[in-house]
């Protein structure tokens, strides 16, 4: 979603550019030596800008008899083209990678966790023998799995050593649930479990100078952020102290199904048909699709995209999931706007066959 919405500002900005483009060159040339005749210039100026808008819309449209007016509004069209495509390129490469960059996150708060404890041995003044013997480091520490994956995605914290110790000693150290814990008398699991998820929760993804430092690298931090806490606590759920073991989590079960997902969604809702913008217009009273606000207009054109091609997801299934994203994203009022829209549209598309639904599609069709 939040790809599509960049997407639709850019080719927002590319149709300005490319009007500012014919400005420029109808606008009068300051150098010339010769009488600029303005009311003309601007007179070509917006037939070109006419023509382009008409052209831009694919509508039907006659040439101008001036065929400079005609070779400017081609030219701004081609611009506006050529940059939509490009960005079109870039967010759709990058969406793979923003996904994957959550991964990358998840491995750091655990490489943060065993820094953490590289600090505490190095601190010759306080005891912090129970955080190193906790036994979710110790697992984390020897899990070859997990060690491969940290030097691999660099997220072992070495090359960041000052940071982590300045974090260890201004957060870590002066934390109340913290100090309690190191001078505990033998911690049990479960305390030794809750001191790991109060450290990942309230100090490294809390309201803290380490949050701060993620959500500085990562624009999309403040969604990805509930994402790696939630991958770090079934982490944690997942450690054996008796095997000393964990089970390291996959973001996707299947990536390569959800990659084609992905990419198929962005695809096919940037190319959404006019038909399928008039469904929106059509039960959105008093309001024009392009006035819609942004977040609402994206949202219901990828949940249209999603009832005509994916067979398999039942049409209640998508119309939850794209309120849920309503929720998180929009206005208040909207999540009921949604769908109410969502709900007329869904039956609209199945009486007229746009929709197929088949295999698990069919549950809860009826």
């Amino acid at each position: 979603m939040q790809t599509l919405f960049a997407y639709e500002q850019c080719m927002e900005a590319n149709n300005t550019l490319a009007q500012d483009l014919i400005d420029e060159r109808f606008a009068p040339d300051l150098n010339s030596m010769e009488v600029q005749d303005k009311p003309l210039l601007k007179a070509k100026k917006n037939e070109a800008l006419s023509l382009y808008k008409k052209l831009f819309v694919n509508e039907k449209v006659s040439e101008s008899d001036d065929a400079r007016v005609n070779s400017v509004a081609e030219e701004a069209l081609k611009l506006c083209h050529s940059n939509n495509k490009k960005d079109f390129n870039f967010l759709k490469k990058n969406l793979v990678a923003e996904v994957e960059k959550i991964n990358q996150r998840y491995y750091e708060v655990l490489g943060l966790l065993i820094a953490f404890s590289d600090a505490g041995k190095s601190d010759k003044k306080n005891d912090h023998s129970n955080f190193l013997k906790n036994e979710f480091i110790k697992v984390l520490r020897k899990d070859e799995v997990l060690q491969g994956v940290l030097l691999k995605s660099n997220a072992t914290w070495e090359n960041n050593t000052a940071l982590v110790q300045s974090w260890f000693r201004d957060v870590i150290k002066n934390d109340k649930v913290y100090l309690e814990y190191v001078r505990a008398d033998s911690p049990d699991e479960n305390e030794q479990k809750n001191i790991i998820k109060h450290i990942v929760r309230r100090l490294i993804l809390g309201e803290t100078v380490i949050n701060d430092f993620f959500a500085e690298r990562d624009i999309r931090w403040t969604e990805d952020h509930d994402i790696v806490k939630s991958l770090v606590d079934k982490t944690l759920k997942s450690l054996d102290a008796d095997q000393g073991t964990i089970q390291l989590q996959k973001l996707s079960m299947d990536w390569e199904d959800d990659l084609i997902f992905m990419n198929t969604l962005f695809e096919k809702t940037t190319q959404i048909e006019k038909s399928n913008k008039d469904l929106i217009a059509n039960n959105t009273k008093n309001w024009e699709v392009d006035r819609l606000p942004l977040t609402d207009r994206v949202i219901l054109e990828m949940a249209i995209t999603e009832l005509i091609n994916f067979p398999a997801i039942p049409v209640k299934v998508t119309i939850n999931e794209y309120i849920e994203l309503t929720k998180h994203y929009s206005t208040p009022k909207s999540a009921k706007f949604v769908n109410g829209i969502l709900d007329v549209i869904a039956k609209e598309l199945l009486t007229s066959g746009a929709v197929k639904k088949s295999g698990r599609g069919l549950i809860d069709n009826k």
